[in-house]
């Protein structure tokens, strides 16, 4: 009888948990995996093979020698400074009434940054709800950081987003923004996502590799290649990662979104640069995962291969997405563009970079 008793117990509640699991994974913010005309047009993709999205190089999520139960370990017993330890220091601009004769942008910390060129608004993964996870709970934004969010924003033009994961797509944050938006700029199959959530499927650009779509007569964007991967559920790759290439008023800015260093940087150089000013991330990165995210120094390679006059890294400062020391990613990324010569601008959250002209490079995250 007691065998018997426990054989249902353990039925019993292998079936609440499996059902709890798919209710949990139901919710609205996990998005929809691309279907119909949009699957259709992915399929004939030359970057999406076996089902799935695919880099230029061989790229593993996580090294072969990588421990899940280390990297388990080290998330739940995080070191004392993956945090900082007082709150971060912001500024605040009024967005709604900024002036910008020349592309002027602001940063709200991690990947989140606004640009302003003319009578042009643009808003890059803007993530406003404290947190970049599927939980409110975990991956909370430290403290000071969370300053912006969207009642301060005016109406945008482009919204152009690189990936479709949480510290770059945020449910909430696009759900109380669509109002504002007049055009979504994506990776490949994202669109899918913000179709679910509300958003106009002809208010919808999506993009692969190498595609452009000219906006007005001065201004054009091109996705180009990153080496990332996508996922919001249980499946991995089945929306694209880029990075995005904008032409705007004579300006050239390169968009990075999240990528691991390879050689598309110098082809992306070659094709499209000098660029005025690059946004590369500086961030999250661990040698249990070296393809998918730059260490600091493959971040200035990649910005002399880039042939930017300003790197503007991004990435850090708001979220603990791996193990490093909250500022450790701009320290060594500020001692290797010292030794490189390479012009690095590090703008408070909310301090305006103007080009040509306003280039913040305070050190201010020695604490």
């Amino acid at each position: 009888m007691k065998r018997r008793t426990m054989l249902k117990f353990l039925l019993t509640s292998t079936v609440a948990i499996g059902g709890g699991s798919y209710l949990f994974l139901r919710q609205k913010l996990f998005g929809k995996y691309p279907a119909n005309s949009r699957l259709t047009r992915i399929m004939q993709s030359p970057n999406y093979r076996d089902g799935v999205f695919q880099n230029l190089s061989l790229t593993e999520v996580s090294s072969k020698d990588a421990s899940m139960i280390e990297i388990l370990k080290k998330f739940i017993f995080k070191a004392k400074n993956v945090e900082p330890l007082q709150r971060i220091p912001s500024v605040k601009t009024d967005l709604k009434n900024l002036v910008a004769e020349k592309p002027t942008m602001v940063w709200f910390g991690h990947s989140s940054y606004f640009i302003k060129s003319k009578n042009i608004n643009i808003l890059v993964d803007p993530v406003f709800s404290g947190n970049a996870s599927p939980v409110s709970f975990m991956v909370k934004a430290f403290d000071g950081t969370n300053t912006y969010g969207v009642d301060d924003m005016p109406e945008i033009d482009m919204l152009i987003l690189s990936h479709d994961h949480y510290d770059h797509l945020d449910y909430e944050t696009i759900t109380k923004l669509i109002p504002k938006i007049k055009k979504f700029y994506v990776a490949l199959g994202v669109g899918e996502h913000l179709e679910y959530w509300g958003v106009k499927p002809e208010n919808i650009i999506e993009f692969d590799w190498w595609e452009s779509q000219e906006i007005s007569p001065d201004i054009s964007l091109t996705a180009t290649p990153a080496r990332h991967f996508s996922g919001r559920s249980l499946a991995r790759a089945k929306s694209f990662w880029a990075s995005f290439v904008l032409n705007l008023h004579g300006y050239k800015l390169f968009l990075g979104g999240d990528s691991g260093y390879d050689n598309h940087f110098k082809t992306i150089g070659e094709k499209f640069g000098p660029f005025d000013i690059a946004f590369l991330e500086n961030g999250q990165y661990n040698v249990d995962w070296p393809a998918i995210h730059t260490m600091p120094e493959e971040t200035a390679t990649a910005a002399k291969e880039l042939k930017t006059k300003v790197l503007m890294p991004v990435h850090w400062g708001k979220f603990a997405l791996a193990f490093h020391d909250w500022n450790e990613p701009i320290i060594r990324l500020k001692k290797a563009t010292d030794e490189q010569n390479i012009k690095l601008t590090t703008p408070l959250i909310g301090e305006a970079i103007v080009l040509d002209s306003v280039y913040p490079d305070t050190v201010w995250w020695n604490f």
